[in-house]
């Protein structure tokens, strides 16, 4: 019974910190979006003819995040019913907004007005002899950065 005890007081405690620390990421993803909000992104492959002498120059962002173990297993549960699983959506989605961020700090950085032709790749990184469990996410993106001449 001992035992029982201390698996549910971890799986909670493992659960709790994992929100957190999801909930974190969430609010510190909202504040670089806002500050990023003027710097637009296109997925046009054209570039419109601009009246200012521009520069392109690649960009990306690439970001590598991992499912805590407990939503895994949850994830594991929710495979056996078929249905929508939360817990890799919300992966996914944090994985690409954090990547199209980390693509935008590197277009503000080089001076750029905006990011054309933004493209997305994801890929799973697997763990187990199997290669069956996702533990981590790869999102990379990446464009093309206008910069105005000077």
């Amino acid at each position: 019974m001992y035992d029982l005890i201390v698996f549910l007081t971890l799986i909670a405690l493992g659960y709790g910190f994992g929100q957190h620390a999801e909930r974190k990421h969430f609010r510190s993803i909202l504040e670089r979006e806002k500050e990023l909000k003027t710097l637009l992104c296109f997925s046009e492959r054209r570039i419109p003819e601009q009246e200012v002498p521009v520069q392109g120059q690649l960009v990306s962002g690439s970001v590598v995040i991992s499912i805590d173990y407990f939503k895994q297993f949850v994830a594991g549960l929710r495979n056996l019913f078929g249905g929508r699983v939360t817990a890799y959506e919300s992966l996914l989605e944090r994985a690409r907004r954090e990547a199209i961020l980390r693509m935008k700090e590197q277009a503000r950085d080089l001076g750029a007005d905006s990011v054309w032709n933004v493209r997305l790749e994801t890929a799973a990184i697997s763990q187990g002899a199997q290669r069956q469990q996702v533990g981590s996410m790869e999102v990379m993106a990446y464009g093309t950065a206008l910069i105005r001449k000077t």
